[in-house]
């Protein structure tokens, strides 16, 4: 017997997720991309998206792709700045609390191999649930340019896509 999940992200398409279709896991999303024109290939820039959480994953990288961004993902802190130094994103998408190295000490990470020159300067975004003032005071002092909650909401995510990659589709 084959069990289907169906996530409903808020303010999102919704997202069906089914064991065995394309491991580790796979989602479909009903109906069509909402608002703007698809990118330019050559203008389409890459978000790390860096995340242990599986189901946030697959809605997170299911969003990035109905907006017509490359993605990649780091599943920790670690591996971010790893895969930064392979290949600078133009922007990341971070969640706070990972194991190894968690989201605030990656960014304080990243920030530092911007000043020494190692990375060009690229946007951080914490993506989190954590929603205290004090949790969005921790992600601006880490380095973070702006605090996205979750669960993660689709038209809020696009639009600060679109802010912070200066792409008019995404607003």
């Amino acid at each position: 017997m084959m069990t289907t999940q169906t996530l409903t992200p808020f303010n999102g398409p919704p997202l069906r997720a089914q064991p065995g279709e394309n491991a580790p896991g796979h989602a479909a999303v009903a109906g069509a991309a909402p608002g703007g024109e698809p990118l330019d290939e050559a203008v389409k820039p890459t978000v790390l998206l860096v995340e242990d959480n599986h189901i946030n994953q697959v809605v997170a990288l299911e969003f990035l792709s109905l907006m017509g961004v490359h993605s990649r993902l780091a599943k920790n802190g670690l591996e971010a700045v790893s895969l930064c130094l392979e290949a600078a994103p133009d922007l990341v998408l971070m969640d706070i609390q990972m194991p190894g190295m968690d989201g605030l000490e990656c960014a304080r990470r990243l920030r530092e191999l911007q000043r020494e020159g190692q990375l060009p300067a690229f946007p951080i975004l914490a993506l989190t649930a954590h929603a205290l003032e004090a949790d969005v005071v921790a992600s601006l002092d880490a380095g973070m340019d702006e605090h996205l909650t979750k669960p993660l909401d689709f038209v809020a995510l696009r639009a600060r896509l679109g802010r912070w990659l200066k792409l008019p589709g995404l607003n």
